[in-house]
């Protein structure tokens, strides 16, 4: 009988937030291009503080649902991508069979994103790939969760591919495996972060070096336990 009952998730006011606004795109009510109120109004408008608005924000422009212009304020950029993410968690309601798919999807998806980043990055990519690696090894350091961290390496190296769609797919499975990650607590254990971190910084060199075969293998490498953890729930 107990196996008939789910954990109880308490949202967070940025939960909450991200909720309001992901609600608004998919409904239609935000499109593509409009901005939203600053971050003042928005925090009296919702009763909750301004840091809680201000993180909301920068979550979302993580995944490039939003993005912050200067002296323009923060517009809605990644409309469709949010409408394919809320229909795939809406539509499949994430069983254990399907989260495997998604596992799988992304191995798929970043051995071959690896590759191609290896072969297609710029100067600037490297510099957001390494930003990432830093902001992941510093969770890390204090003893934090960096699922999150963790994500925007790969979303990075994704960007680094040139290839749109890889991208998208990434953004679209991001979050529903992220939220996984969170519930089972796989990145809670600073000797596994410590590996991963290690393993990252064997991808971004081969990426470096422009070694797109290498590249695709120690990524191949580095997901295989993500796969076993997939397999296993």
């Amino acid at each position: 009988m107990l196996e008939n009952f789910s954990e109880i998730k308490v949202e967070t006011p940025v939960d909450k937030i991200i909720r309001q606004i992901r609600s608004l795109i998919t409904s239609g009510q935000l499109n593509s291009g409009d901005k939203l109120p600053p971050e003042r109004k928005l925090a009296e408008k919702l009763g909750v503080s301004r840091t809680h608005v201000r993180d909301a924000i920068r979550k979302l422009e993580f995944y490039g649902i939003l993005k912050t212009l200067p002296q323009s304020g923060t517009v809605v950029a990644g409309m469709g991508i949010t409408a394919l993410e809320g229909l795939i968690t809406d539509v499949l309601k994430l069983e254990k069979s399907d989260f495997i798919s998604l596992v799988e999807t992304r191995v798929i998806l970043e051995t071959n994103g690896a590759k191609l980043a290896a072969e297609r990055r710029t100067p600037e990519d490297i510099i957001e790939i390494e930003k990432a690696l830093k902001a992941y090894e510093e969770k890390v350091r204090a003893n934090q969760s960096a699922v999150e961290e963790d994500l925007m390496f790969h979303l990075k190296i994704a960007e680094a591919s040139k290839n749109a769609v890889l991208k998208s797919l990434m953004l679209i499975i991001t979050p529903d495996i992220v939220n996984s990650f969170i519930q089972y607590k796989v990145c809670d254990d600073n000797e596994i972060e410590n590996k991963v971190l290690k393993e990252h910084e064997n991808i971004l060199q081969h990426i470096v070096n422009g070694d797109g075969e290498a590249a695709s293998k120690a990524m191949k490498k580095h997901l295989k336990d993500v796969l076993e953890f997939g397999q296993s729930i």
